[in-house]
């Protein structure tokens, strides 16, 4: 009788430390990715506090036009949530392809390099002198 109760208690506390063990790996792993920390894309050393104007000035950017029309699902902004209207000024980040208001979005970079979905960092790869010499300016035009 005696060491029934005695396996009972020790398979009662074998049974508790699981739980806290796969507790804790379970919060762990919710803390981590809330912090983006597990997604491919987010690396918090490659994205600067900021990005320079100069930078900003230099992502793509296009008038906002409607492919389909009658379009059920409207697209918004991420930054200011509003719906992208008929021929306003929108901005798109090269790594993500993710678009945004001009002006939503050069706020949002002048205080952090990120995309603001996803992430990403949002500063094109640095060329280097030779090859920002033999290049020549590229426009690109979204519809």
């Amino acid at each position: 009788m005696v060491m029934e109760i005695v396996v009972s208690v020790v398979l009662l506390l074998v049974g508790i430390a699981v739980l806290v063990f796969i507790h804790v790996c379970i919060v762990g792993r919710a803390f981590r990715s809330r912090n983006g920390i597990t997604g491919v894309i987010f690396n918090p050393r490659n994205v600067n506090k900021s990005m320079s104007q100069d930078d900003i000035k230099k992502l793509p950017c296009f008038d906002y036009k409607v492919e389909i029309k009658g379009s059920s699902s409207p697209v918004d902004c991420a930054v200011c949530l509003e719906n992208f209207k008929v021929g306003e000024k929108c901005r798109i980040l090269p790594k993500c392809n993710h678009s945004f208001h001009a002006q939503c979005i050069d706020s949002w970079l002048q205080k952090t390099a990120a995309c603001p979905i996803c992430r990403a960092c949002a500063k094109s790869p640095l060329k280097t002198e030779e090859e920002s010499n033999n290049s020549s300016e590229v426009g690109i035009e979204m519809t």
